[in-house]
């Protein structure tokens, strides 16, 4: 990619697109996660049962609006987190592998791990309270309620009424649950897309496009989801919170494992991974082609720096 800011554009736009194909999973997913919050076995609700069986019932019981809640928080987080994460990532990667190796080109897994998860900390920390508001609107239902339930109108109503009761800190609520979650996941997507694309294209031949796009984006998504998942749970639960169920991340893992069992961090485990093995594609597929447009663009309206080989 040839600029930051070219790469940031992208990765929000192919992000936007992917999301607006997932939400409703990611609707099924939260509502997993929070029933049975601090319940003992054997008395927790069952209201949503998987993924498609909680779209169904979502959808008979509150309509379409009800399976896309927080739709527009969606939006503004994803260009937030993708592109921060998309548009970081090369650069700071080329600019370690130079300082420790001189070769911005060389591939180091630690490097590119490292680099993935601080981009994706930095998108998650950007968008948290945009985060926040859309996990408290997709958690309601006047039908089936599980968790706290928070009656926002919509995305502003929500963000004034925890300003307005919690101030700034109260926006940031979960912030650092955010940042695991995230930094687990941005550290495994992004090394895992661009390493299964290499031995695709070395063991089997295959050619770049949407065929070798498509199986690294799939590879990618599934290690991602196993990697974020416990702490995608436990920020559900903060960001859900009142008042002060938890005192942080630790605490939020203690009580929900020694009440529920150590499986309850992978609630929601399935329609977790039926949103980010097609957002997973879509965001990274799409960006692939996004990228390309953008460079397109920016050849015809930036100079090229004839030392370096790219825009400035």
């Amino acid at each position: 990619m040839s600029t930051t800011v070219g790469a940031f554009i992208a990765g929000g736009i192919a992000a936007c697109g992917a999301v607006t194909a997932t939400h409703p999973f990611e609707t099924v997913k939260i509502r997993m996660q929070l029933q049975g919050e601090l319940q003992d076995k054997g008395h927790q609700p069952h209201h949503y049962r998987g993924p498609i069986h909680g779209v169904t019932t979502i959808v008979r019981n509150e309509g379409l609006r009800g399976i896309y809640r927080g739709l527009g928080c969606a939006y503004i987080y994803q260009v937030l987190l993708n592109g921060c994460r998309l548009g970081f990532y090369e650069p700071m990667r080329g600019s370690m592998s130079s300082l420790l190796f001189n070769d911005s080109k060389l591939q180091s897994l630690p490097v590119n791990m490292f680099c993935g998860a601080t981009s994706g900390m930095l998108g998650a920390a950007c968008g948290s309270p945009f985060f926040l508001a859309k996990t408290r609107l997709q958690s309601f239902s006047p039908f089936l309620p599980v968790g706290t339930q928070h009656n926002y109108k919509n995305a502003w109503d929500g963000l004034k009424q925890i300003f307005r009761a919690e101030g700034v800190r109260g926006l940031y609520r979960g912030v650092g649950a955010a940042m695991i979650r995230t930094g687990f996941g941005s550290s495994v997507q992004l090394p895992t897309y661009f390493f299964a694309k290499r031995r695709l294209v070395k063991h089997l031949d295959m050619k770049e496009g949407p065929a070798l796009h498509l199986a690294s984006s799939t590879a990618s998504g599934f290690v991602v989801c196993v990697v974020m998942h416990p702490p995608d749970t436990i920020m559900s639960r903060l960001y859900n919170q009142n008042g002060n169920l938890y005192k942080g991340v630790f605490d939020c893992l203690a009580k929900t494992v020694r009440t529920e069992g150590f499986l309850a961090i992978y609630k929601g485990f399935l329609p977790h991974l039926a949103r980010i093995l097609p957002h997973t594609i879509l965001t990274l597929s799409l960006a692939e082609q996004t990228i390309k447009l953008m460079k397109k663009l920016e050849n015809r309206i930036l100079p090229i720096d004839p030392a370096r080989g790219y825009n400035t």
